[in-house]
């Protein structure tokens, strides 16, 4: 069924990195829901794969010294909705991914491999841009830590060193303390789909929650990579939480988005339905905050 040259199988993070090393061409594989996809297509055959689908300490969601929020790679979507600290602290990520194909792609699919392939139209990606996640990666030199923003490099790319592997994705304390958001993602079903555009918008609130503290905004499909806004973010701002801001909010997306036409929806489209996304995102994340919209 699958037409593939061999198969490695990582005992731990550091048998991962000898094998990467050892076998430069191969490709790693954890839950298998687009690679196997791929191979049985002939996009792979006669490749060499390296699982790394049995370390279990690349699994689960901690909160670490400085109460960081650690997200293991090999964390599955379910894993993600379920979990209490998610709930808690960012529950948008739980939601976002939540959306992500079916309950059995769902309980095999991990945000380690979703973010590795990097597509624009990834469910877990534009909120983990919105909420400033800092990307893991350990090689032979050691643990390497980046910005998603850089970790993204064009459509399908991302930076990953020939002997390196993702294990963890980092929410710092500083992005999801007194923060609440939202995302939306429109597709052409409801369920099972790819997303046309996806947007994920968070916010906190001042004191008195009259006014925006911060706003956060991040697109997939907006561009070849998922990207934040910021102009958008700019003039939100210090903003009374009235429709004015939000209009003005969703007005700002088009100066930094880039959609593009493809069989799935017109440039034009993608613009009209980023521009409501925004606004209802906004809108959304004030009411989840505490505020009232005047």
């Amino acid at each position: 069924m699958y037409d593939l040259k061999a198969l490695y199988e990582a005992e731990s993070v550091q048998d991962a990195v000898r094998l990467r090393l050892e076998h430069p061409e191969a490709q790693i594989i954890a839950g298998g829901t687009d690679v196997l996809v791929q191979m049985r297509e002939g996009k792979r055959a006669g490749k060499e794969l390296i699982s790394i689908y049995g370390i279990d300490a690349m699994r689960g969601i901690t909160l670490d010294e400085a109460e960081n929020i650690r997200i293991g790679s090999l964390t599955s979507f379910s894993h993600i909705t379920k979990d209490p600290i998610i709930q808690k602290y960012i529950n948008v990520l739980g939601e976002a991914v939540d959306q992500v194909g079916g309950p059995q792609i769902r309980n095999a699919g991990t945000i380690g491999g979703n973010t590795c392939n990097g597509v624009t139209s990834a469910d877990s990606a534009s909120t983990l841009f919105a909420w400033d996640a800092i990307i893991e990666l350990t090689g032979k030199d050691g643990v390497r830590r980046l910005p998603i923003q850089e970790f993204y490099l064009g459509a399908g790319k991302v930076d990953i060193h020939p002997d390196e592997i993702q294990t963890a994705i980092l929410i710092p304390k500083a992005s999801y303390e007194n923060c609440f958001g939202h995302y939306i993602k429109y597709a052409m079903r409801n369920a099972m789909d790819i997303a046309t555009t996806g947007c994920s918008v968070n916010v906190v609130l001042s004191e008195d929650k009259k006014s925006i503290a911060r706003a956060r905004i991040a697109y997939g499909v907006a561009g070849p990579i998922p990207m934040r806004v910021p102009a958008a973010e700019a003039v939100a701002a210090g903003k009374p939480l009235t429709m004015e801001t939000a209009d003005a909010f969703a007005a700002a997306v088009l100066e930094d988005i880039h959609p593009r036409n493809s069989w799935r929806a017109s440039k034009k489209f993608r613009e009209h339905i980023a521009v409501e996304m925004a606004r209802r995102c906004l809108i959304e994340s004030i009411k989840l905050a505490g505020g009232v919209m005047a």
